[in-house]
């Protein structure tokens, strides 16, 4: 899959390109399910007393029977699933406090890889990606009348808000946008996937598929794990925990921690038990919720889950320089970024009201490196040009830099099929259609970024005959420069 980019720069003149897809993280399986907002009402907020809850459909009411004979629960269980904006939702049956444990659920009640590898169907699936092996697994389950997963089955959505279940007229919202190329290749990885997974695995062996599995079903499982899925547990890395799943998120709370564990059933028990805590005090009557991942961008809350937050650090945009392996220097500059950390590609995440990453500049400078400057790349400067590279090198290689950045995001914004004014007169009607609003929301805070971008190099593009560069610099350390930047010469 390729690293997509927004520019690639080199001493040659530079060639410019802008197309973006996913980013090298762009595959991690992370917590729970699609909200847009915190449940809490202002009417739920100035009643002294909650209302009674509303029945239970009858496939919740099977699950929480289910969930009962299994000894998950009981009638003093502090939160049970309810209906909740955003679809199904843990409700306080009782005030909870903070860090309290709201459930407990044992791991004879998850799915992930070892119960896959343990099923009818693990002795074929040994050497498959663990995320495929599991998709392949719910898909199965659901298409069998007889699973014994049907009752947990039932109660998961047939598609979320998350841009993967989006039609063409909707993804037409996102035109220029990372999220759109973002879930394009998300897609077509998805679907590669699933293509290989059919001549591999399902047609092969027809015994143990005897209903046909469709990529769309493939692509709804994928959309199950992407936003329900826990990670970085203990021993864990891909799990879905029935119940625990229905956790929602809310922007209002800003931890992470201890919100949810694996851990051992009792002292003397080898049985391990997945445990949810609240991080906030809850009110009866009230949502339970945790908060998924505070590094998200609102590209990646509606990529996982199908919703934004209003939240300007959740805006950011995602920049990658490259090295170009046409470049005459490309193996001593290429030396050089390895030996810092980074590599022939970089990857910035730049976000809304935030500098620029420390390492952008001098990885720009060292791209942007040639002509009169390539001196700096021969072996006498290996240890100390990481050093130089932190402040301006020559007014050419700033000015480069400067017009290649700016002309990138003028080209990216050229791209989207509206304004931020626009979006924002969008964004003041209100009433849009729930996908429509994360359309605006994140291509309005992409070019709002791309936008402080090409501002910053603008403010420096401005401030070149005022830097001081190497030269400048080595000749002040040698004492050759007065105090007025003139030149000191000595007569005999």
């Amino acid at each position: 899959m390729d690293r997509g980019k927004l520019f690639s720069l080199s001493s040659s003149p530079p060639s410019l390109s802008t197309f973006l897809s996913p980013r090298p993280n762009s595959f991690r399986h992370l917590t729970s399910l699609p909200c847009k907002q915190p449940f809490v009402s202002a009417s739920l907020l100035r009643s002294r007393q909650p209302p009674p809850p509303p029945p239970l459909a009858p496939a919740v009411e099977a699950f929480w029977e289910w969930l009962r004979r299994e000894g998950v629960v009981s009638a003093k269980t502090p939160a049970k699933p309810a209906a909740v904006p955003e679809g199904l939702g843990l409700v306080a049956q009782r005030d909870i406090a903070r860090n309290e444990i709201v459930l407990e659920v044992p791991k004879k009640l998850w799915i992930n890889p070892e119960a896959v590898a343990g099923s009818e169907i693990g002795r074929v699936c040994g050497g498959l990606k663990p995320w495929v092996s599991v998709a392949l697994f719910l898909v199965r389950e659901k298409l069998r009348d007889d699973s014994p997963w049907r009752v947990y089955l039932d109660v998961l959505p047939e598609s979320t808000d998350s841009t993967v279940f989006w039609s063409e007229e909707e993804l037409a919202e996102l035109q220029g946008s990372q999220l759109l190329r973002t879930t394009l290749g998300v897609k077509e990885y998805v679907g590669s996937e699933f293509r290989k997974l059919e001549q591999e695995i399902i047609l092969p062996n027809r015994q143990l598929f005897p209903s046909h599995i469709t990529s769309d079903d493939f692509l709804w499982a994928f959309g199950i794990l992407r936003s329900r899925a826990f990670s970085r547990l203990r021993g864990q890395n891909l799990v879905l925990i029935p119940l625990a799943d229905l956790i929602n998120h809310s922007p209002s709370i800003t931890t992470e921690d201890y919100a949810y564990e694996i851990k051992g059933a009792g002292l003397f028990s080898r049985e391990l038990l997945f445990s949810l805590r609240s991080p906030v005090s809850v009110k009866a009557g009230e949502q339970v919720l945790i908060q998924y991942d505070l590094n998200k961008s609102n590209a990646e809350l509606a990529l996982d889950y199908g919703f934004v937050e209003s939240n300007s650090e959740r805006n950011s945009y995602a920049l990658t320089l490259e090295i170009s392996e046409s470049d005459q220097f490309f193996g001593d500059k290429l030396d050089i970024a390895e030996s810092n950390g980074l590599g022939e590609a970089a990857y910035f995440d730049i976000v809304l009201g935030q500098p620029l990453p420390p390492t952008m500049l001098p990885y720009l400078r060292l791209v942007a490196l040639g002509g009169t400057d390539a001196f700096l790349l021969e072996s006498i400067f290996r240890n100390t040009i990481w050093d130089h590279l932190q402040l301006p090198v020559s007014r050419a290689n700033e000015e480069l830099i400067c017009r290649v950045v700016r002309d990138a995001c003028r080209s990216a914004l050229s791209g989207y099929h509206t304004t931020i004014e626009e979006d924002e007169k969008l964004a003041e009607k209100g009433d849009l259609a729930c996908r429509l609003e994360i359309a605006v929301g994140v291509r309005a805070g992409e070019k709002r970024v791309l936008q402080q971008i090409d501002n910053a190099f603008k403010d420096r593009e401005m401030e070149l005959d005022e830097l001081e560069y190497y030269q400048e610099r080595r000749l002040r350390d040698l004492g050759l420069v007065g105090e007025q930047g003139d030149i000191i010469f000595w007569e005999k």
